[in-house]
């Protein structure tokens, strides 16, 4: 990881931005138009810009400018050369299995663990007609081998089960990782703030350090072994906090990148609609909607009646339209009683 930092002295409120070799804006103010996001804002006030850069390759090399937007406009340098590590180191082991004075000349095979491992036998004949059958195996090991063991078997018609084992004893230079303890989010101004670093090796680090890069660690943070703890938090500890171990093979370490949020950072957030659930009170609403016309359109139906006027009564029995009017008001004592249906 590499830490990029721009300070200006005096501020006049004017603006800063940084840009990469190929003269890309990565940082306008506290705003990264550079789709990258291996570029991480670590700090930014009216006197400082500082951006961090993981996962560094080697294209990243080359001359960053912070620029300050005056009349002319002010620039400074900074060259990044990206180092390359050699890959992991292989350690080989030889080993030497020998079978003295035997007849007929009898066969060696390794193991390890639950593999066989080729060797290099060679097969002597003594003045006394004996066989010396010497093996030798050459192999590379890493951390998992540590505690394996590698057994030389030796094979003869007159003996059975008959071998010499050999636990390895791998050493190998400290992991290191680094766990957030508190808090668990975002880290914020007035909050407190509890690392802990975690380093395992052979042999076991004898060493565990904090540091911050390119910056001063802050007075009141307080080191216990591989605890870090900074109580009341603000901007001005911002930046990369590494844990460094060492054991007696090499040096190790891993990187905590800080930033401290306003005090009310992701509080107020809008709350997400479920709009799966709104659809379903939607259809379910329009089901019931639809099942109530059709018990009503049903009802209806069944009850369906016939409606007559009052000139109707006795219109049957008459036998023109007076009749049936002077039937209907004074009454038909004949006629079947009509009645009125109302829907």
């Amino acid at each position: 990881m590499a830490t990029i930092s721009c300070r200006v002295k005096d501020s006049d409120d004017s603006v800063i931005q940084l840009l990469n070799p190929n003269r890309q804006t990565i940082y306008f103010r506290d705003m990264r138009p550079l789709k990258d996001a291996r570029f991480q804002l670590v700090n930014f006030s009216e006197n400082e810009l500082r951006v961090s850069l993981s996962n560094v390759s080697l294209s990243d090399e080359g001359r960053y400018v912070c620029q300050l937007y005056t009349d002319p406009p002010q620039e400074a340098y900074a060259d990044i050369t990206v180092l390359v590590p050699p890959g992991n180191p292989i350690i080989e082991t030889e080993m030497t299995c020998t079978a003295m004075g035997s007849k007929p000349a009898a066969t060696i095979k390794w193991m390890k663990g639950d593999k066989e491992l080729p060797g290099k036998p060679k097969v002597e004949l003594a003045y006394d007609k004996m066989y010396t059958v010497t093996s030798r195996l050459a192999f590379t090991v890493s951390k998992e081998d540590d505690g394996v063991p590698v057994a030389c078997i030796v094979d003869h018609p007159a003996v059975k089960d008959f071998q010499a084992k050999k636990y390895l004893e791998v050493q190998y230079k400290p992991e290191v990782k680094i766990v957030v303890e508190f808090p668990q989010g975002l880290t914020r101004e007035g909050e407190n703030l509890e690392l802990t670093c975690q380093a395992k090796g052979k042999p076991q680090p004898q060493k565990v350090n904090w540091v911050k890069v390119d910056d001063e660690f802050p007075s009141h943070a307080v080191i216990t072994g591989g605890d870090l703890y900074i109580e009341n938090l603000n901007k001005s500890y911002n930046g990369t906090y590494r844990c460094v171990a060492t054991n007696t093979v090499g040096e190790a370490y891993e990187d905590y990148v800080l930033y401290v949020y306003d005090s009310r950072a992701g509080e107020g957030s809008p709350r997400t609609v479920d709009h799966a659930v709104i659809g379903g009170v939607v259809a379910v609403v329009v089901f019931a909607m639809l099942c109530l016309l059709i018990v009503l359109g049903r009802y209806f139906a069944r009850h369906k009646g016939t409606y007559f006027t009052h000139e109707a009564k006795g219109a049957d029995d008459a036998a023109d339209a007076d009749t049936a009017i002077i039937n209907a008001e004074g009454g038909h004592t004949n006629s079947d009683e009509k009645k009125e249906y109302y829907i």
